[in-house]
């Protein structure tokens, strides 16, 4: 167990006692990256576009690497950010993909996961076609606070406190509680 009973026994009175500091996802941001333009990359794009229900967009080079011949500006990969229910839906459906099992390497200092799948098809309901090929991608929960909109806000901007930010081992538990994943060192 990463996360010893004492702690999570705290962090969850804490959650109870204070509802406004229960963690929820604020996105999910699905990246796959081909690195090369082309065919390749415009079926990532329609992989993405299927798989997700929305439009992706397209990523960028940001150095020159003229040993892989890619220059800076040149459309790489793409990305798709889903928020609300499409945002759960889809992270569940990966989540089984892996066996709702997550390392607790996986989660930054602010309690956010990232995880990758080698292969789309390892996707239930998802079938190898021959003509798009297959495609790993990385997925990455995006977790906060409510409240945090202050800090993103046009007018009025502020920063948010030190002790309103999650922390690792928050992280941890709510990914834990809310969908049931086992999270091992």
């Amino acid at each position: 167990m990463v996360v010893d009973e004492e702690t999570r026994r705290a962090i969850l009175e804490d959650w109870e006692k204070h509802p406004m500091r229960r963690p929820r996802v604020e996105k999910v941001t699905v990246n796959i990256g081909v690195g090369e333009a082309g065919d390749r990359l415009e079926k990532a794009y329609e992989l993405l576009k299927d798989l997700t229900g929305q439009r992706p967009v397209y990523t960028k080079a940001k150095v020159t690497n003229p040993t892989f011949g890619i220059r800076r500006g040149l459309p790489i990969g793409v990305k798709v950010d889903l928020r609300g229910d499409r945002a759960i839906r889809f992270l569940n459906w990966t989540l089984d993909a892996i066996d709702r099992e997550l390392k607790a390497s996986q989660f930054d200092e602010f309690g956010n996961v990232c995880y990758g799948l080698e292969e789309h098809i390892a996707l239930e309901g998802v079938e190898y076609d021959p003509e798009i090929g297959i495609f790993g991608m990385d997925i990455a929960v995006s977790l906060e606070r409510p409240g945090f909109r202050v800090m993103r806000r046009r007018k009025e901007r502020r920063k948010v406190p030190r002790r309103h930010r999650l922390t690792r081992e928050e992280g941890i538990v709510f990914m834990e509680e809310e969908f049931d994943v086992t999270v091992v060192e």
